[in-house]
C-alpha cells in the first residue's frame, strides 16, 4: 500500500539525463564544444545508470 507514494527513481533519471542533453545542445550550438563533452559525459554517466535500473526491474 505504501508504494503507491514512491517516486520512480527511472523517471527522475530520465527528467535529469533529456535536460542535461538540451543543456548540451545549446552549448554545441554556441561552440563551447568542451562544456558540450562535460555535459555529455555526466548524460552518459546517468543513461547507464538508467539501463542498470530497467535490468534489475526485469
Amino acid at each position: 500500500m505504501f508504494n503507491l507514494f514512491k517516486k520512480d527513481p527511472v523517471k527522475q533519471l530520465n527528467k535529469e539525463y533529456q535536460a542535461l542533453l538540451l543543456e548540451g545542445m545549446k552549448y554545441q550550438r554556441n561552440g563551447d564544444i568542451k562544456r558540450y563533452s562535460e555535459i555529455s559525459e555526466k548524460a552518459e554517466a546517468i543513461r547507464l545508470s538508467i539501463d542498470e535500473l530497467e535490468k534489475s526491474k526485469a
